[in-house]
């Protein structure tokens, strides 16, 4: 896998690295030659990423090699057009083209990962192909397929594999783009990574690089971990790689439920919080030790919340439910941590713990992991900088003459990252409400409504109620609702932004 991304990371990151500085747009329609080229490269690495589930297959004697080398013909056929057409492109990224990139790269690499499963499966309409796709390239974990007990290895593994390589390129993107587009406040991350006294690496290509050897370490640490305590080695390999990228595709239909295995728990649940964690924090502890990742504040926030909610919800299932007091922690530490860190990995139907479980699972997905991990919603910086703000309005009033000096990591930072922090939080509840009711329409009711909305919107997979509760699934949902979710995946991974911001008329303006 790396022999195959690190060369193109290296190519598209070329691109990035010469974005501008300033946020000017150039006064110019957008070319679209240099974005082609880079889908191009993303699609031909993804038809030899098909080359893997059509091998298994093929060792395992099942005919669904030949779906995968025809989803692989033809996109590498897609992928060498654009390549060879725009050849000759202008080697240059600017702002507005990057925005573009940005979102067309998740639509198209999603429309041709859909394939396998709309040629391998009969009765999955493209629209149920396209959830499925966009569910593991975002890293939700949501799923409209069932019998996975008894699916073929290669559809299986092409599952886990979009597991991966949505988690990486999320980190990318997190790390390397969104920072330069100044999403969300991002660009405190921007201003951190450019500052040469505190630069991770000289270049972003290298920190990329340093990134994904972090990413297949862990990875194959959590595979090796998993086998050693009884896992079957494809069951191992499958979920090493839904859990580190923190996407929660499973192997069977119960999940890890299925496995009913205290020790498959506890390893899941380590590396589940591996994969919500900073992948620049792990270099920061290789290249200067303990000491300077402490100094990461979110981290140690993330920790807190998560061993908070566990503690409470472990202390609820003591007292309230028939558990001993080690299996309420078992249950409570897996599922909580699962949604919290948006993997969506379940060994029990917490819809059923009562109503204040219910409530507390509908609010989990929102509060997310960390800024350059794989973890959704709304992530730990912003909420941060969310209190920090209130905190700032509340000294105002009744010290109206008091500068509140606004610091975040040890460093400053300007209103302006405030603003962009507070706006995307607001503009996330906001496109809560309204997918909801979007939902609601079409005769859903609220609790699934709701929890699906949330589920897509931070990538976290199942839901609640009886229609996408921990063990449904979300195939019995309408057409129009899947395609509604598939947006909200989208919509929630692209950071808001990055997407509404195409909708504006003046971004396409001369």
């Amino acid at each position: 896998m790396r022999e195959v991304a690190v060369p193109v990371m290296d190519k598209c990151l070329h691109l990035v690295d010469h974005l501008p500085a300033s946020n000017n747009f150039r006064r110019s329609m957008v070319s679209f030659r240099p974005i082609l080229l880079v889908l191009g490269i993303l699609l031909t690495t993804l038809a030899f990423m098909m080359c893997i589930p059509a091998a298994v297959d093929g060792y395992s004697g099942h005919a669904d090699w030949k779906v995968f080398l025809t989803s692989a013909s033809v996109t590498l056929f897609a992928g060498l057009l654009l390549v060879l057409g725009n050849r000759l492109a202008v080697y240059r990224l600017t702002v507005r083209q990057a925005f573009v990139l940005t979102s067309l790269s998740w639509v198209a690499v999603t429309a041709f990962g859909a394939l396998p499963f709309a040629f391998s499966h009969p009765n999955m309409t493209y629209t149920n192909a396209l959830f499925e796709a966009m569910s593991g390239l975002t890293t939700t974990g949501a799923t409209v397929m069932v019998g996975l007990d008894h699916a073929p290895p290669g559809v299986l593994l092409w599952r886990a594999l979009l597991n991966g390589l949505g988690g990486i390129g999320i980190i990318v993107m997190a790390v390397a783009v969104l920072p330069f587009l100044r999403v969300g406040g991002m660009q405190l991350f921007r201003t951190e990574s450019s500052d040469r006294s505190d630069k991770i690496l000289p270049k972003t290509a290298q920190m990329v690089n340093a990134i994904i050897l972090v990413y297949l370490f862990l990875i194959a640490l959590c595979i090796l971990f998993l086998w050693v305590a009884g896992m079957g080695f494809f069951d191992a390999v499958c979920h090493g790689i839904a859990a580190v990228s923190t996407g929660g595709f499973s192997t069977k239909d119960a999940s890890v439920a299925y496995f009913n295995n205290p020790w498959f728990d506890w390893i899941l649940v380590l590396f589940m919080i591996s994969g919500a964690l900073p992948l620049t924090w792990y270099v920061r502890v290789v290249q200067k030790g303990w000491g300077a990742a402490r100094k990461d504040s979110q981290v140690g926030t993330f920790l807190k919340i998560l061993a908070a909610a566990v503690g409470v919800m472990t202390t609820w299932l003591w007292i309230t439910k028939d558990f001993s007091f080690w299996y309420a922690l078992r249950m409570a530490a897996f599922n909580v941590t699962s949604i919290i860190t948006d993997t969506g990995f379940v060994t029990s139907d917490y819809g059923a713990w009562g109503h204040f479980a219910v409530t507390a699972f509908l609010i989990f997905p929102f509060i997310g992991g960390c800024t350059g991990s794989t973890a959704g919603a709304i992530k730990i910086f912003r909420w941060q900088i969310l209190f920090r703000s209130v905190k700032r309005q509340t000294i105002s009033m009744f010290q109206p003459h008091r500068i509140v000096d606004l610091r975040y990591n040890g460093q400053s930072y300007s209103p302006e990252v405030m603003a962009g922090a507070v706006s995307f939080v607001v503009l996330y509840l906001i496109g809560f409400a309204v997918l909801t009711l979007m939902v609601s329409l079409f005769d859903v009711d609220l609790l699934t409504s709701a929890s699906a909305v949330a589920a897509a919107m931070a990538n976290s997979g199942p839901g609640l109620g009886s229609v996408v509760g921990p063990f449904q699934g979300y195939h019995a949902l309408p057409d129009a609702v899947i395609r509604i979710l598939t947006f909200a995946m989208l919509f929630g991974r692209l950071e808001l932004f990055t997407l509404l911001v195409l909708l504006n008329p003046q971004f396409w303006r001369d």
